[in-house]
């Protein structure tokens, strides 16, 4: 036993020296971060209300859960569309915290944010009243918080927009890459209607 130890420790020793032995090269972590953008600013922007463009003005955001498409209406026009990830467990509507479903009905975008994970978001009023009762009913809690979020930090720049579009990943929520939340942003005042259809 002995023996093949102190051969392994030559052998060992020999490649080493030989230069025979391969470097570990060094981990990849792909392309670092885009340069986040200012959420200090994005925050002083939005308690100014400067970030509203009135020519861009939506009334009304109509989502398809079934076409993974969201569309923008301006006085029962539309005027922009595009393409969304939904909840990982998207059929049906929203029931209880966890179930990782996008609500489905009609609602109203309540409050904005400058999110630092997802760029910014839109809250929309789930739970509402009915929501409230049936969870009850059923002994359970509805759930809240859900967004209309835009794309996480490793996506910014909108270069995975491809694969993060063919998944539903999020835990409810409606996910839109960041040039369409830029339209948003300028678009969307709080109060505006929600429509989410099957």
């Amino acid at each position: 036993m002995r023996y093949m130890f102190g051969i392994t420790i030559v052998a060992i020793t020999i490649l080493l020296m030989s230069g025979c032995a391969t470097k570990k090269k060094p981990i990849s972590y792909g392309k670092p971060d885009p340069t986040p953008y200012d959420i200090r600013e994005c925050i002083q922007q939005l308690a100014r209300g400067a970030e509203l463009d009135k020519t861009k003005k939506v009334d009304k955001i109509v989502v398809h859960k079934g076409k993974r498409l969201m569309q923008l209406f301006q006085n029962g026009k539309m005027v922009k569309e595009t393409r969304v990830s939904l909840g990982k467990n998207h059929i049906g509507h929203k029931l209880q915290k966890g179930d990782y479903k996008t609500p489905e009905g009609r609602y109203k975008i309540v409050g904005k944010r400058c999110h630092p994970k997802h760029y910014r978001s839109f809250l929309i009023s789930y739970p509402d009243a009915e929501d409230i009762a049936r969870a009850k009913k059923m002994g359970v809690d509805p759930g809240g918080l859900i967004t209309i979020h835009a794309q996480p930090k490793w996506n910014a720049d909108g270069r995975g927009d491809a694969y993060t579009l063919s998944h539903d990943w999020t835990e409810g929520c409606i996910a839109i890459p960041n040039k369409a939340m830029d339209y948003l942003w300028a678009s969307v005042a709080r109060g505006t209607t929600i429509e989410i259809y099957p």
